[in-house]
């Protein structure tokens, strides 16, 4: 199992504590974008200030770039990066890309699929030709012309955040890897049944997908402490339930609900949505703060991450709380774990 981090860049200090990250051993470094900071901006900067991280985006807005600017600016990563480029995507939500961006949120799956496709040709070198739904290059009944790039062909790993079935099968078939968010691994197959499936269609198998789960780390002294860690983290819950989407299209939501929490994600949406957000966090089972992220004492935290493993995910992405020399104490514990549990399957 490698072990990444989840970062914010905003700063040279930020930079240094990646670089501290890359020298404990860390495989890979995620930034995100949703309507602030983008996540291509801040992996160039890092590029230029590591030697061996693999820098990922986590994910990249569909539909904010055209599919031809995203390669353009994956193929660029590539080339400045030396090869440790990672191109994580996602449709996002109507509410970002409707309201912020001021893109309809029309078709996000065939929107998936044609854009990674036309990213494939591009860093292939091949001219882009392609007549899709949402696509169509060169523009019918336009002066445009089939074009190659410019730079050299090179690879691209395509990641893609999916949730939903059709999503997931969608990610299997044509995706290097996949970030899945929600993901517990009691409830694993509720989401790689589909990577599976959709993998089948390609002719692949699950093996071929580098499996990325985003979970908060957090080192409790003992059990107690641990809960009252898990009740925080379950807390935070109350936002993405109540306004990462509308009533009726929140993807989160619907994740939850396939592995046994529909009932109170309906009780905790209702509760956000009239004004009551205190009401809201408390509504929010405590399990889920503790079961989708890593949080307790070394042992329980042990335990956790040996079901990650055995669900089959290859990559935990560790989003990593307080100061600096915390973080990295955090990630050193994290990985010295990891490390253990590999010895012990190997023997």
């Amino acid at each position: 199992m490698q072990i990444g981090i989840a970062a914010h860049v905003a700063s040279p200090r930020d930079a240094s504590f990646v670089r501290d990250a890359e020298r404990l051993g860390a495989t890979s470094v995620w930034v995100a974008e949703a309507w602030g900071q983008d996540a291509l901006t801040p992996l160039a900067f890092l590029a230029a200030q590591t030697e061996r991280i693999n820098l990922g985006s986590a994910i990249a807005q569909l539909g904010a770039r055209t599919p031809a600017m995203l390669a353009m600016s994956a193929m660029s990563l590539q080339l400045l990066s030396g090869g440790r480029f990672r191109l994580g995507i996602g449709t996002s939500g109507p509410q970002v890309m409707e309201g912020w961006h001021g893109v309809r949120f029309d078709a996000p799956l065939t929107m998936t699929r044609e854009t990674i496709e036309i990213i494939r040709m591009a860093a292939a070198g091949e001219r882009l030709t392609y007549q899709g739904r949402a696509y169509k290059l060169p523009l019918p009944g336009s002066l445009g012309r089939a074009i190659r790039s410019m730079l050299p062909p090179t690879t691209v790993p395509v990641y893609v955040a999916a949730l939903g079935p059709r999503n997931l099968e969608l990610t299997g078939e044509l995706a290097d890897g996949w970030i899945g968010n929600t993901f517990m691994p009691e409830h694993a197959h509720i989401f790689l049944d589909h990577l599976r499936a959709g993998a089948a269609k390609a002719n692949r198998s699950l093996a071929d997908l580098d499996l990325v789960i985003p979970v908060s780390v957090e080192f409790t002294a003992d059990e107690e402490t641990a809960a009252a860690a898990a009740r925080r983290h379950a807390r935070g819950y109350a936002f993405t339930m109540g306004a990462m989407g509308s009533r009726d299209h929140n993807f989160y939501n619907a994740a939850f609900a396939r592995q046994g929490y529909g009932v109170d994600v309906e009780a905790v949406q209702a509760l956000w949505l009239a004004g009551r957000r205190d009401e809201a966090a408390d509504r929010v089972p405590v399990e889920l703060g503790a079961k989708t992220n890593l949080v307790g004492t070394p042992a329980m935290i042990a335990e956790r991450v040996r079901l990650y493993r055995d669900a089959g995910v290859t990559t935990l992405q560790a989003k990593l709380a307080g100061g600096r020399s915390q973080q990295l104490d955090t990630l050193a514990q994290l990985m010295d774990i990891a490390s253990r549990l590999d010895q012990a399957a190997a023997e």
